[in-house]
């Protein structure tokens, strides 16, 4: 069970420049009280939170406040990116700084007083009984809601908050109903709903006739993310899938169903009370509505895959509180809901949803699951794109965060004895029993004992490499390509068959049967393949 430790965040003030005050509402030592801070919501803030906006996002909240608009208008944006953050700047793209700016202008604004103190002392606390520390938001005043404080980072060259590896970082919120107690779960029972998107498109013929056919792809997807009784002891889990279903036959399904995990893929309107699921063309599902029969249904997870989910509405430039269909869903009772702040990429969220299911189905916590796929997307579009921003965990206070309880009854094999096919791993040429799995789609590389390849060689950097995957479309459809990221100081040499190659902080395609060394072409060499292949791929140099 993870340390907690919860902050919230309320506005003072109803002034221009508006006041807000941090409170610590839950942490681990109870007997020294309770930590508070406040500050001003200022113009540096405001103008860094413009900028990311019309930068990063395809749907603008309004000002917090309006002081903030005239400095944007008067300088640059490379100047302003230089003149806004008291730390130096450093090298990289305008977007990777004003990404960077933002995270530690937000960790700054909470984080730089007594409430550093209060982080760091849970940390410590939580380091030292080999747990996490579940460190969760609850921001009150609507105009926040919209801030990407996952991207949140202490100084540059450290991970975001959203990424800390010692951190599960939720939103959340006191204002909620009480859990009901559920039955426990050996599985992971997925109802995926794939509603009505015609309504983005001109083209609402052609759109008809693929939608089943992309339902089925993301069913596949997700069966494929769910392991068998042979894998990880987990039972095997189970996705049911409506097309453009009725109001009638979803909520049907839910009662009937017993699932655990709602995955929702289509069309929303953002509106007060969470707005408008499009479930069918003419028929449509408030957010309130779906939160009544999640909770009667027993759902844990909600997953959403629809434009702003995350996002609260607003009217005049106003901003309507508890709006945004995530909160809906979390404040009437529903465990955890992961939804997204803005505009998600079809091709991104495939990605964030089937590496999510993995985690899951391994019997992950949502939060730790939700860090994994969310280190997937940093890994597979880089730090300067917005696509590991945009998906936002809700957690209901009192939830512990586990889906589903391995069955003690199962004996789990030792990692290194499990042999499934299929499997892609790295292993070593000169001691093939040795060998490292992806996990979640990813496998990090480096001189630490943080990855999950460890090489104590000193030619390799603390984080060298990782190896990871994407899907790509073809004529065939949906195919895996798998990935070499290097961000080392010495490179990465790969054989491609003819001869050795030197990659620096570049990626390429990994076919499978390729040989690897890490930092120097005096290594330990290495090999990519399936696990389960008796002969390796590799051509002989």
């Amino acid at each position: 069970m993870a340390i907690t430790l919860r902050i919230l965040v309320d506005r003072l003030t109803q002034t221009a420049l508006p006041h807000y005050a941090f409170w610590v509402v839950d942490h681990p030592f109870p007997a020294d009280g309770y930590s508070h801070y406040d500050r001003t919501w200022d113009v540096t803030m405001a103008d860094l939170w413009q900028l990311w906006q019309e930068f990063f996002c395809q749907r603008h909240l309004p000002q917090v406040s309006p002081l903030s608009v005239a400095p944007c208008l008067s300088l640059g944006l490379e100047d302003h990116l230089s003149l806004s953050m008291p730390s130096p700047l450093t090298a990289g793209s305008t977007s990777e700084r004003l990404m960077q700016n933002l995270g530690m202008g937000l960790w700054n604004w909470i984080f730089d007083g007594p409430l550093g103190q209060t982080l760091d002392r849970s940390l410590g606390l939580a380091e030292g009984r080999g747990e996490p520390l579940h460190l969760q938001l609850e921001v009150c005043p609507a105009e926040l809601i919209g801030l990407p404080w996952e991207i949140m980072q202490p100084q540059p060259g450290r991970p975001p908050l959203a990424l800390e590896p010692h951190i599960l970082f939720s939103r959340s919120t006191s204002k909620v109903e009480g859990l009901r107690q559920g039955d426990r779960s050996h599985a992971l029972q997925v109802l995926l709903v794939v509603g009505d998107d015609s309504a983005s498109h001109p083209a609402v013929s052609a759109r008809e006739l693929q939608l089943s056919e992309e339902a089925s792809l993301l069913k596949q997807l997700l069966e494929t993310s769910l392991p068998g009784s042979g894998n990880y002891g987990v039972t095997p889990g189970q996705v049911f899938t409506l097309v453009r279903p009725d109001r009638e036959l979803l909520l049907r399904t839910l009662h009937q169903g017993g699932f655990n995990v709602l995955v929702y893929a289509g069309h929303g309107v953002p509106a007060a009370d969470g707005g408008l699921l499009l479930l069918a063309p003419g028929v449509s599902l408030s957010g309130t509505e779906l939160a009544h029969s999640l909770v009667g249904a027993g759902v844990k997870l909600a997953v959403l895959n629809t434009c702003w989910g995350a996002q609260p509405d607003y009217r005049q430039d106003q901003v309507i509180p508890r709006s945004s269909l995530a909160e809906v869903l979390l404040h009437h009772g529903v465990p955890a809901v992961i939804a997204m702040r803005d505009s998600i990429a079809d091709q991104e969220a495939l990605t964030f949803i089937q590496t999510l299911t993995q985690a899951l189905a391994q019997g992950q916590s949502v939060a730790r699951a939700m860090a994994s796929s969310r280190q997937h997307l940093l890994s597979a579009y880089g730090f300067n794109h917005p696509a590991w921003t945009l998906p936002v965990l809700y957690q209901h206070p009192q939830f512990s965060g586990e889906l589903i309880t391995l069955d003690e009854g199962i004996t789990r094999l030792p990692e290194e004895s499990i042999t499934p096919d299929h499997t892609p791993v790295v292993r070593a040429l000169n001691n093939p029993s040795q060998r490292w799995r992806l996990q979640a789609g990813r496998l990090t590389i480096g001189r630490l004992t943080t990855n999950q390849l460890v090489i104590p060689e000193a030619w390799v950097s603390s984080h060298h490499a990782e190896i990871f995957y994407r899907h790509n479309r073809d004529r065939q459809g949906l195919a895996r390509d798998y990935y070499l990221r290097d961000r080392s100081r010495n490179g990465t040499y790969y054989f491609d068959g003819q001869t050795w190659r030197h990659l620096h902080h570049q990626e390429v395609v990994l076919p499978l049967g390729a040989r690897l060394r890490f930092g120097s072409d005096q290594g330990m060499e290495m090999e990519f393949i399936l696990e389960g292949d008796i002969a390796s791929r590799s051509t002989q140099a």
